[in-house]
């Protein structure tokens, strides 16, 4: 077992999702952070998606009254970091974001910014700083990206970890570790907390658990997948097993 636990966010965007398909008060938000605090999770995280397909400015709001501590994702726009100054989280993740995708499909590319864009993701994370919250970035798993973004001040990064999601199993699946593994300790290095997250599950989060430094691990879709069968509390609870666990 590793000497310092790795840390569980558990995402409940598809709880609210649930709630949006019929604009139906429950289920409760509040009663799933309950659940989920009690389960033994560390924060709570949802994404606020600018075409609120799941959570509402209201949802996100009860949230914030409830959880202890909060994780906010959005993308980079001035309506979210406004949104996000009001709302006060612990920390905020930005990641990109496109209206027509089922679901985060990859890392921010930093890489193709240009110098006012870059200034632009500089400027908000200062803003958020000055407002008390840690400031996330959603990269994929290489170097460059890790770099640019300690060079824009941001405290953490969390690992894009759908591409090894997806290998899993396969034979390209030890050359998607291969690459968190080289992004985790050169974040490490560089002074930067390491997060990780997306297409996690009980089968494939082991060997992700495994790679040094990795600090704290966002997972939604799966937990709330499990829970439908066994039941929020315990889905968590398997999962914080497994990472417990982990050699």
């Amino acid at each position: 077992m590793r000497s310092n636990r790795i840390r569980l966010g558990v995402n409940l965007d598809h709880i609210a999702f649930i709630k949006k398909s019929r604009d139906t008060l429950y289920p409760s938000l509040a009663d799933a952070v309950k659940i989920t605090e009690d389960a033994g999770a560390d924060l709570i995280t949802i994404h606020l998606r600018e075409d609120r397909r799941h959570i509402q400015d209201s949802d996100a709001f009860e949230v914030r009254d409830c959880a202890k501590t909060l994780n906010f994702e959005m993308a980079n726009t001035m309506e979210m970091i406004e949104f996000a100054l009001k709302l006060k989280p612990d920390f905020c993740c930005i990641v990109p974001e496109k209206r027509e995708e089922k679901t985060t499909e990859g890392g921010l590319n930093l890489k193709k910014l240009n110098v006012s864009e870059l200034d632009l993701f500089k400027n908000n994370i200062k803003k958020l700083a000055e407002a008390g919250i840690k400031t996330s970035l959603f990269i994929d798993p290489d170097i460059e990206s890790v770099k640019l973004s300690k060079e824009l001040g941001a405290e953490i990064v969390e690992l894009h970890t759908g591409h090894y999601a997806n290998k899993f199993n396969s034979i390209d699946e030890f050359e998607a570790l291969e690459s968190l593994s080289m992004a985790s300790n050169t974040a490490h290095d560089l002074g930067l907390i390491v997060n990780a997250g997306h297409g996690l599950n009980i089968e494939n989060l082991t060997q992700i658990c495994e790679i040094p430094h990795i600090h704290e691990l966002n997972i939604g879709h799966s937990i709330i997948s499990q829970a439908v069968f066994i039941g929020l509390k315990d889905a968590i609870e398997k999962i914080i097993s497994i990472i417990d666990n982990c050699d």
